[in-house]
Order: structure tokens, then C-alpha cells, then sequence
């Protein structure tokens, strides 16, 4: 099935959305948010919207998968699965009663280490390959927490992860990738749209950590496969603006002697709303400043050279600057 990914988006937003009317009276029941120092809602919310979310990818890229002529990656497609649905559960379970820390950090190591050794080739042939396997795992699991973290405002995860998942899936259809991560970055784009009507602000649905760890665990490896396939600069521009953020969030955190563990409201998308932007723009501008990385990203893997690579790169982190600045800066007219 040559068109499998175009047929992947409309079936994956379909099953995403009606699994989620049909979940929603037991999220309601059973798994409520309820606001914290983190939060950017004030009264209680359903969630959990990422069970109905990652049995929207699976379902889609398993049955079209098994259409497929030969099969692709089958063993590599077994890990995935299994490692995305032990975080679904490691998710489903903190978003009820919250984990230890170390044992959640845990299971997120022992999922991305089981996805890192199933995929074959070398991103870094210059080290070691243990090195390289190692640097690999870190970066996983820090880009799962990551994704965690950026999801505490509504249509926050769809804003970032929409643009992103597109773009992998052109990169495939464009023989940047191979089929299956193509696939299943369709999926995973399929089951964003269905979501994303539900998550609007302002949301009457939440993804849990039960949706944002699979869905960065996923992401994840498809950046990495996408480095494999000679993609580096562009899988450091696609998920630019995540990166920047949580990761000089953290770095501020631990600078002051703050516990970088707990949960706060001091990202620079969250400082945004308390410095004058309304909900809406904010994920508003991440939406476009992620659509026009994936741009960059696209430049660097359709006309690969190094003054193209050079230059996207420095754009993006322009862009990314400029968001990260205005974010952090009081908007005019807005009482300090």
C-alpha cells in the first residue's frame, strides 16, 4: 500500500475521536485534574485523552502495516509498540496515583533503551558505538520528560507536535524515511487532529501523562530515525522551540537552587500567559514557529549542502530566540 500514510491520517483522527466520547464518562469519573502550582486550568478537567490517542496509532499502524508488502521493520515495529504502550500504562497510573520519581525515570530508561538497540545503522560512526548508544538513551528519555513538561496548556501539544509529525511524514513520502516511521508519523498525526477538538481552548479534555510520554517517545524515535537517514540538522530543527525551552527552563531552575523536580509555571510558554497572552496566541505563534521550522527542516533534507544546513540552522535558532524573548517580556498594556 503505496498511500498507506495518507490513509493513516483521516482512519487515525477518526478511531482517536470516537475513542474519546466513548472515554470521556470514565475520565470524567475517574481521572480529574485537578489544578496545581504547575497548572494553567483552574477548575478540575477530565484526562487521560492520550489511552484513546495511543490505541488510535497502534490500531492504524498495525492494520495497514500488515497490508503492506513485505511488512516493514517487523521486529523494530514490535519494540516500538510494546515500549509505547509500557509508557501509556507508566502514564495511565501517574496521572491516577503519582509515581516515584526514580521508578517512573526507570521504565522511561528501560523503554527507550529496548527502542535504541532495535534500530540498526550509526548516527555518530566517530565514537564509540557503546558511547553513541548511550548518548542515544539520554536523549530519549530527556525528550520524553520534555514532552511532559510542554503540555500544560491547552492545544499546547497539538500546536508543537501537528507541524512536527507533517513533516516527518512528507519526509517520508519524499523518501527521506523509511515506511515504517512514515507510518507512524501519519498516525500519530491522524490521532492529534481527532484529539484536538476536545483539547481547544478552553479545553474540556486533557492528554495526561498517559498520551505525552508515549507521544514523546514516538516522536523521539522518529527523530532519531530520521538523523539515521542523514537528517541530523533536521531533527534538531523540528523540535527546536521544545528543546530550547524545557531545557533552559531547567538550566534557570537549578541556577537559582530551585527543585527542578517539582512542578512550576515558569516555562517561557507559561510565563507568556502571565505576561499578557491570551491562551490562544500563545499556542498560536508556537504552531507557526513550528510550522516554520519544519520549513527549515525541509530545506536542509530537499537541498542538503552546508551552506543550506548552516543557514536553516541559524534561522532556526533565531526564531526560536525571538519567541523565547517575547514570551518572557511583559506585553504592553499589561500590568506588571
Amino acid at each position: 500500500m503505496p498511500f498507506a500514510p495518507l490513509v493513516a491520517i483521516p482512519l487515525a483522527a477518526c478511531l482517536s475521536a470516537v475513542l474519546i466520547v466513548l472515554l470521556k464518562p470514565i475520565l470524567q469519573r475517574y481521572a480529574l485534574a485537578r489544578p496545581n502550582a504547575r497548572s494553567s486550568h483552574s477548575v478540575p478537567t477530565p484526562q487521560g485523552a492520550g489511552i484513546a490517542i495511543v490505541l488510535a496509532i497502534l490500531a492504524t499502524g498495525g492494520l495497514l502495516a500488515s497490508l503492506m508488502q513485505p511488512m516493514p521493520a517487523t521486529m523494530e515495529a514490535l519494540v516500538l509498540a510494546h515500549a509505547t504502550l509500557l509508557l501509556a500504562i507508566v502514564g495511565a497510573v501517574d496521572d491516577i496515583r503519582p509515581l516515584p520519581a526514580t521508578l517512573r525515570l526507570g521504565l522511561q530508561t528501560l523503554a527507550v533503551t529496548g527502542l535504541v538497540l532495535s534500530v540498526e545503522g550509526r548516527l555518530l560512526p566517530e565514537i564509540p558505538l557503546i558511547a553513541e548508544r548511550a548518548l542515544a538513551v539520554l536523549a530519549g528519555v530527556w525528550f520524553v520528560n520534555l514532552t511532559n513538561f510542554m503540555d500544560g496548556l491547552d492545544w499546547m501539544t497539538v500546536s508543537a507536535m501537528v507541524p512536527v509529525s507533517a513533516a516527518l511524514m512528507l519526509a517520508g513520502l519524499g523518501g527521506e524515511l523509511p515506511p515504517l516511521p512514515t507510518l507512524v508519523a501519519a498516525s500519530l498525526l491522524g490521532a492529534l487532529i481527532g484529539f484536538a477538538p476536545f483539547n481547544r481552548p478552553v479545553a474540556r479534555l486533557f492528554l495526561g501523562d498517559v498520551g505525552s510520554l508515549p507521544i514523546g517517545l514516538l516522536v523521539a524515535w522518529l527523530l532519531y530515525r530520521l538523523g539515521l537517514q542523514h537528517g541530523l540538522a533536521a531533527a534538531i530543527l523540528l523540535p527546536l522551540y521544545y528543546i530550547a525551552d524545557s531545557t533552559l527552563t531547567l538550566l534557570r531552575r537549578a541556577a537559582k537552587g530551585e527543585p527542578v523536580w517539582k512542578a512550576h509555571r515558569s516555562h517561557y510558554y507559561q510565563r507568556a500567559t502571565s505576561n499578557g497572552f491570551t491562551v490562544t496566541e500563545v499556542v498560536g505563534r508556537v504552531f507557526v514557529l513550528n510550522t516554520m521550522l519544519a520549513v527549515l527542516a525541509g530545506a536542509t533534507l530537499f537541498w542538503p549542502s552546508r551552506l543550506v544546513t548552516v543557514a536553516a540552522l541559524a534561522a532556526g535558532a533565531a526564531l526560536v530566540a525571538a519567541t523565547l524573548r517575547r514570551f518572557s517580556t511583559l506585553r504592553e498594556g499589561t500590568a506588571a
